[in-house]
Formats: structure tokens, C-alpha cells, sequence
């Protein structure tokens, strides 16, 4: 399926998030954060609609070299809104107004003891596009055509835990969770689907 980067995908994309039967995690004890799912223009010619998925510097403490969106903990009193779009232009240099925003689907609880939300925008104009390299090694822009396809998501079982860990393939590239799970619940949504992803793992490597 194509997914055109235009205001009519734009409009569909909000409708559905409108009506997204979110469901959000009550366990105290998780630290709240937030990523910015950020819905662009592909850039390669296509005029498809891509968001944009980074590769953390080698440099950060936790998480180095991994692949993220961008995003962080909620800071007091901020909302999950506030917090995604603060996380994006402190990673990305990237702007975005409230209106931008379309929707925030479900928490997903992770085993380092936080509940992540992701935060769906629009962006229409990825010229201002400007990472800080004290976080961010690369940005890409993954077509929603491309995690749309069959095969660029998987599960697999592994003898720590019950629950499915996921794969996503992106370009020969392997995506786990959470980003993972955030990814494929927005395809989902994509897709016209209503798929929970709070019970699929995370890799034993990135439970701490």
C-alpha cells in the first residue's frame, strides 16, 4: 500500500488517532516518558510518508548506538505533548505547535521501570532539521510502506520469558522494542488495526 505525504493522509492519520482506544499504564512505580513518532516527507523522491527513527551517539551513557525516537522522561508537570515535542527539538532542532500533534497511543511498559508513550505528529517541513550530535549519531526517515510490508515484522521466542519478543526490519537493520513495539502499534493504526503491544519483549540486552 502507498501512504502519499499529503493533507488527505494527514486527515485520515488524525481521524484514527482520534479514536484510538488508548490505554495507559497505572503502576506508580513507572517512570513516565514520552517519544515523538514524527510523520514527514520521505525525502528520497517517492512523496511518501516516512517518521523519523534516530541512531543514538556512542557517546550517551545508556542506550549508545541503539536505534530510538526520539524522546526522554517526562519532566514535573510536563504532559506527554509537551514532553515529546521538548525531547524533539532538543534532539532535532525541530519545532512543532500543539496543533501538529494527531494523537498519543498506548503506554508501553518497559523492564528498566518506565511507561513510554508515543506521540504521533505531523511535520510538514523537515528543512529545520538539525540534530545535536551529543545524542543523535544519524536520523533516517523509514517509509510507512516499508514496516507496512509482511515480512519487516517478526516474533520469536526466547527461553528468558513467555512473552513474544519483536523484530522489525528496517533497510537490513533490526529494530527491537520498545521502539520495536511503538513502531509497529503505529503501523497498525496505519493499517486500520487496533493492536495492544504492551506484552512484547524487549531483547535480554535492554532490560536494564
Amino acid at each position: 500500500m502507498s501512504w502519499p505525504f499529503s493533507q488527505a493522509v494527514r486527515a485520515e492519520l488524525a481521524a484514527r488517532c482520534a479514536v484510538f482506544p488508548r490505554l495507559a499504564q497505572d503502576d506508580p512505580g513507572l517512570k513516565r516518558a514520552a517519544v515523538a513518532i514524527t510523520l514527514t516527507d520521505a525525502g528520497d523522491g517517492s512523496g511518501e510518508t516516512a517518521f523519523l527513527l534516530t541512531r543514538r551517539s556512542e557517546g550517551l551513557r545508556a542506550h549508545a548506538g541503539q536505534w530510538a525516537l526520539p524522546g526522554g522522561r517526562c519532566d514535573p508537570g510536563e504532559t506527554l505533548e509537551e514532553a515529546a515535542l521538548r525531547e524533539l527539538h532538543e534532539e532535532l532542532g525541530l519545532r512543532l505547535a500543539p496543533e501538529h500533534i494527531l494523537g498519543v497511543l498506548d503506554d508501553y511498559p518497559t523492564r528498566s521501570g518506565y511507561a513510554i508513550a508515543p506521540v504521533v505528529a505531523w511535520l510538514d517541513d523537515a528543512a529545520e532539521l538539525s540534530p545535536n550530535p551529543d545524542e543523535v549519531a544519524s536520523v533516517h526517515r523509514i517509509r510507512l510502506d516499508q514496516v507496512g510490508r509482511d515480512a519487516a515484522v517478526s516474533f520469536e521466542t526466547i527461553p528468558e520469558s513467555e512473552r513474544p519478543l519483536i523484530r522489525l526490519d528496517i533497510g537490513g537493520h533490526d529494530i527491537h522494542a520498545p521502539t520495536a513495539a511503538l513502531v509497529y502499534q503505529l503501523r497498525e493504526l496505519v493499517l486500520g488495526r487496533v493492536t495492544r503491544v504492551a506484552e512484547l519483549e524487549q531483547p535480554v540486552f535492554a532490560w536494564r
